[in-house]
């Protein structure tokens, strides 16, 4: 019963630190500079950097409007922008053709299958299996083997006919590509904090058919030349045109509304997204066909269109003022200060020679408060030095 009695004072006790003025000058060091290096840390990094002070919201609600406008011609013909960019409905990603492998007057026939297509080559009618369907070729096997050339013979397919020919005459788009212009319309709205902007500047009507994307003189004239974006990408434009790439334009809203709304600007990157090193598959290409009838019959031309695609990525912060981080990260940082403390008392509890004297110092038990008096338990060793002033003054300790 007597130890039950005990335990249930025990826990009743109450714990409350001791000062003690340890004189080393190397402990000293260790914990200014821990004292300083989290202070710094804070008041930098958290503070300035990071603007621990304030809420934030990321992911703000986004839409893009792009227009492109420009003429060109190829070979064959002068192409404008109802052929040369897809689709048409002015999204964020979209694709500006420059280069274009045709292949006119296809109807469904039979005709011999491409030379170079896996399992195309025959010797004879038994290497041709009728009604097989290879997934990489353009047809159904009638299970004949007929000539391809005068060196060659392939199965023959029920196919779109003649079929794609990967050595047919490409027409070339890019000999005024780089001048042609894009518009990106981009509007923003963070609802946390009701906020919206745009980056087009709210001015007289005809602004924007006069001017240019300049980051120092017209930042809110988001009018981009193809050759400025494919250039501040780090690209040739030449190469890029000819295999195709993917070019991303990345619009960065980094607001502080503790600022006034004009210090809210939009930030504007480019690099290229598709890896352009990559052996397999490398460049943009993809294919599409018009239909029209021909004496009679179903007919299309086919085009494998090589271009540039253009991705819009939209990325914003905003930040303002609010009393609970801040509240949050100052108390985190007076607690962090403690940690000089810590660090220092495991140093000499630890490694010290006198770690012994020290730990006789710093942990003693009251026993009896009394008035006027003050009576402690402590280890064995502690018999050699002072431990209690009635004055409750800081005891030093030289070690």
């Amino acid at each position: 019963m007597r130890g039950c009695w005990n335990s249930f004072w025990e826990f009743w006790s109450y714990e409350t630190p001791k000062v003690i003025v340890v004189r080393n000058r190397h402990l000293g060091l260790i914990y200014r500079m821990v004292q300083l290096l989290i202070l710094v840390y804070f008041i930098w990094y958290v503070f300035i950097i990071q603007k621990g002070y304030q809420e934030s919201e990321s992911g703000p609600e986004s839409s893009v409007i792009t227009k492109v406008k420009g003429v060109t011609r190829s070979q064959n013909k002068v192409w404008d922008v109802e052929e040369y960019v897809k689709p048409p409905e002015g999204g964020s990603v979209f694709s500006i053709i420059t280069r274009v492998q045709v292949t006119p007057s296809q109807t469904q026939n039979i005709c011999p299958e491409v030379g170079e297509e896996m399992g195309a080559l025959c010797h004879s009618n038994g290497d041709c299996v009728a009604g097989d369907m290879d997934m990489l070729g353009n047809g159904e096997k009638t299970g004949r083997c007929v000539p391809y050339n005068h060196t060659k013979k392939t199965c023959e397919v029920k196919a779109w006919c003649p079929v794609e020919d990967a050595k047919a005459l490409s027409e070339d788009l890019a000999k005024m590509a780089p001048e042609f212009t894009i518009l990106i319309k981009n509007n923003i709205h963070f609802p946390r904090f009701r906020f919206s902007k745009g980056n087009i500047k709210e001015s007289k009507v005809g602004y924007l058919r006069n001017c240019s994307f300049s980051e120092t003189t017209d930042l809110y004239c988001p009018i981009f030349k193809l050759g400025f974006i494919v250039e501040q990408a780090g690209e040739d434009f030449v190469a890029l045109a000819e295999k195709g790439g993917v070019i991303g334009v990345i619009i960065n809203w980094n607001c502080n509304l503790d600022l006034p709304d004009s210090e809210c600007n939009p930030r504007y990157s480019f690099r290229r997204l598709d890896p352009k090193w990559a052996q397999v598959s490398s460049g943009y290409n993809y294919r599409f066909a018009k239909y029209y009838h021909c004496k009679g019959k179903s007919t299309r031309t086919l085009i494998k269109a090589y271009g540039i695609r253009i991705d819009v990525i939209v990325h914003g912060q905003a930040g303002k003022f609010s009393l609970i981080p801040t509240i949050i990260n100052l108390a985190t940082a007076l607690t962090s200060v403690g940690v000089g403390s810590f660090l220092c008392d495991w140093i000499l509890l630890t490694f010290m020679n006198k770690n012994e004297v020290y730990s006789s110092r710093k942990f003693d038990q009251i026993t009896k408060l009394a008035e006027g008096t003050l009576q402690t338990e402590f280890s064995p060793t502690a018999s050699a030095t002072q431990v209690s002033s009635p004055t409750g003054s800081k005891a030093p300790v030289l070690l």
